[in-house]
């Protein structure tokens, strides 16, 4: 199993002078601990079950191309770009662009979106679910000629353009990993079948994504796409302590140790790659031990034990 970091929270203290050198140190000890990849979330307003929309949120491909400056190995991606923020032609040059400048390490994390706050808010369009699902696979057929040699126009139902030139086109081939996140078993998982390199879940339990892995294998079947060549990825929110003391939030914390043991139960359900929410990611030095579940997670996969 390879394990990735996403950073939700970047109201630490001293923000917002402290969030670049906290984000940065951040970036860098993930990478130092063999992480594979580093995810934020592309919102403009902190989200709930995290906190009030007045905390601090950064715009996420700006902040993906800060970590690129401060990394050279880890992979970076959005956990996920919300269909109806960019125009589809101005996302995949914005991909590319990151992919260019980090060396091919950049994701395109994308799903049908959500927030309505943050929309109405700042006065972006929201259209009802079924209009957001097919400007989601539209997004996704013009993502894919933009990364390909077929610079023609695309006509859709929502979108039209008269040519799709990439250029420089991304380092990474045939292109940035494209992964769709969400668990809806209609629509989402189809999209993942026929368009996406990897998906996307919340971790409901072992047994809950051993069915949703099930059913993205019928839809491969279905599209006559291999079920194993989709990576299969998972968010799972945990707060570590080595003290035993709850999170700030109050939830309970993991020992190190506990937490390996339930990357291990995720493992074994099919997941191929773990995605860490931390639970009490106020806390900065709560990232450590982050590292050594990393690490510990990283020598089992090596030896097999």
């Amino acid at each position: 199993m390879r394990l990735g970091l996403q950073v939700s929270h970047f109201s630490w203290p001293g923000s917002p002078a402290s969030i670049g050198s906290t984000f940065g140190r951040i970036a860098t000890d993930a990478e130092a601990a063999g992480m594979a990849s580093l995810w934020v979330m592309d919102h403009f307003f902190q989200i709930r079950g995290i906190g009030p929309p007045e905390l601090e949120m950064l715009e996420g491909y700006t902040a993906l191309a800060f970590a690129a400056g401060q990394t050279s190995r880890i992979e970076l991606g959005t956990l996920v770009t919300g269909v109806t923020y960019r125009h589809p032609g101005i996302l995949a040059k914005t991909v590319t662009t990151l992919d260019v400048l980090s060396g091919g390490r950049a994701w395109l994390g994308i799903g049908a979106a959500w927030n309505e706050l943050e929309h109405r808010g700042l006065g972006v369009p929201f259209p009802p679910v079924g209009e957001r699902f097919e400007r989601l696979e539209e997004t996704l057929q013009i993502v894919l000629q933009m990364w390909s040699e077929d610079d023609g126009p695309y006509r859709g139902s929502h979108y039209s353009l008269d040519r799709t030139l990439n250029s420089p086109q991304a380092i990474r081939h045939p292109h940035p990993p494209i992964l769709v996140g969400g668990m809806g078993e209609k629509k989402t998982l189809r999209l993942v079948a026929t368009y996406a390199d990897a998906a996307n879940f919340f971790d409901v339990g072992p047994r809950r994504l051993e069915g949703t892995c099930e059913v993205l294998r019928g839809h491969c079947d279905d599209v006559g796409r291999d079920y194993d060549a989709i990576t299969k990825t998972v968010l799972t929110r945990l707060s570590l302590s080595d003290s035993g003391r709850p999170a700030p939030s109050g939830e309970p914390t993991l020992s190190v140790a506990a937490a390996v043991d339930r990357l291990g139960a995720l493992a074994d359900a099919g997941i191929d790659d773990a995605i860490l929410g931390m639970g009490n990611d106020t806390d900065p030095d709560a990232y450590p031990l982050v590292a050594e579940v990393a690490r510990q997670v990283a020598g089992i996969t090596a030896t097999g034990r």
